[in-house]
């Protein structure tokens, strides 16, 4: 049968099964191993109150929001890009 990915679409190697998560648009469980994850960060103070309680001296928190995507949100929402033939078999280079 032919290979479309050469990792399957997974990057779990040989393991076995791995636990599944929720994706945070649809709420399909999907593989963790599978799911595009995305990490920001989130400003609880606005822009220039923050620049004024810096100045001061202050620590300003900033939660991490982590959202899991399945690789049809990923794909709606321009987190993965479409890529062609050629480019999806070989692995990506570093940068």
């Amino acid at each position: 049968m032919t290979k479309k990915r050469s990792n399957r679409g997974r990057s779990k190697g040989g393991k076995g099964h791995s636990s599944l998560v929720q994706c945070t648009n649809c709420g399909r469980w999907v593989p963790r191993d599978k799911v595009k994850k995305v990490t920001s960060r989130l400003s609880l103070v606005d822009p220039s109150l923050a620049k004024e309680l810096r100045a001061s001296g202050a620590y300003i928190a900033s939660p991490t929001v982590i959202k899991y995507y399945c690789v049809s949100c990923a794909v709606y929402y321009g987190v993965v890009k479409v890529r062609a033939e050629d480019e999806r078999k070989s692995p990506e280079p570093l940068r």
